[in-house]
């Protein structure tokens, strides 16, 4: 008996995803040219919704795209689609490309944005490694400066992503540093990156290159309840080199520890016992709140 497909939202309706297709003319494929949001579900709730459409809409308002449904019903096909699938515990990519247009860069060739919902499971790391911690290593791909593409504009173009994620697994690690123009840490190809040091958390502010990742704020107020100050700072290697503890958040990463940067140890090249408490203290938010997804 064939396996049941996965059901995609694709412009207002649900299909198997055999048949969820684009037009080669679509400028997402062609330009890259769209916003995304990746998002989780937990337990039967989908985490921390409100404030990924929220960014949704700012990247989409800052590319000048259109959005063909509003944030209230956005949120309806989000719920719809993860209903369809009966996943409790997952992951929801929400796609909105420029549609269909002409060949050429002209955004106004294009009369009308499509919609992607795909709600599935990803696995973004070994399991073992969630428990050991990852390896870092420094990418020499930098992150674009703010006045060429804003950081906070969740594209659908990530080849400069992709190509610092391509030295770090060439360079036999799990994740890669990468820096901006100035030689700051900015984040990592997918994650927002955190160190400890006597007791502190630091974390390269925005303005250094890195995405307002929502398990970022998460994690800063997590550790604000646990009476650990979580300051903004400009961070070298040498910060990452000499920290007590390190470690990553995204919303597909989660909170996950890093032990090694460039063949050095973090601390005692183990997870520290502040990002094992963090790690815990997510999984309880996480598990425990998010906008509650309506079964058939």
């Amino acid at each position: 008996m064939a396996a049941t497909q996965t059901l995609i939202y694709l412009d207002g309706k649900l299909v198997p995803e055999s048949e969820a297709k684009i037009s080669v003319f679509d400028h997402g494929l062609l330009y890259g040219d769209g916003v995304f949001e990746g998002i989780r579900i937990y337990n039967g709730r989908v985490f921390k919704l409100t404030e990924h459409l929220t960014r949704l809409y700012e990247s989409a308002r800052s590319i000048l795209l259109t959005m063909p449904l509003i944030m209230q019903e956005m949120e309806q096909a989000t719920l719809q689609t993860v209903a369809a699938n009966g996943l409790r515990d997952g992951y929801i990519r929400l796609v909105v490309t420029r549609g269909v247009g002409s060949l050429g860069l002209n955004p106004y060739q294009c009369p009308k944005a499509s919609v992607i919902i795909i709600a599935g499971t990803i696995k973004l790391y070994p399991e073992k490694v969630y428990g050991e911690g990852l390896t870092l290593i420094t990418c020499a791909t930098r992150r674009p400066s703010p006045a060429a593409l804003s950081p906070q504009v969740k594209s659908l173009n990530y080849l400069n992503n992709i190509m610092a994620k391509i030295e770090a697994i060439q360079g036999g690690a799990e994740e890669g540093v990468m820096l901006n123009e100035q030689g700051y840490v900015a984040e990592c190809t997918g994650d927002n990156l955190f160190i400890v040091k006597g007791g502190e958390v630091f974390t390269p502010p925005i303005s250094a290159g890195a995405l307002d990742g929502i398990t970022r704020r998460v994690a800063i107020d997590l550790l604000k309840e646990m009476g650990v100050v979580c300051q903004e700072a400009s961070l070298t290697r040498h910060d990452i080199f000499t920290a007590d503890e390190c470690f990553l958040t995204g919303t597909a990463a989660e909170v996950i520890a890093a032990v090694e940067l460039d063949r050095r140890s973090i601390g005692d090249g183990k997870p520290g016992l502040l990002t094992q408490k963090l790690v815990e203290k997510f999984k309880v938010l996480a598990n425990s709140t998010g906008t509650a997804v309506t079964y058939p």
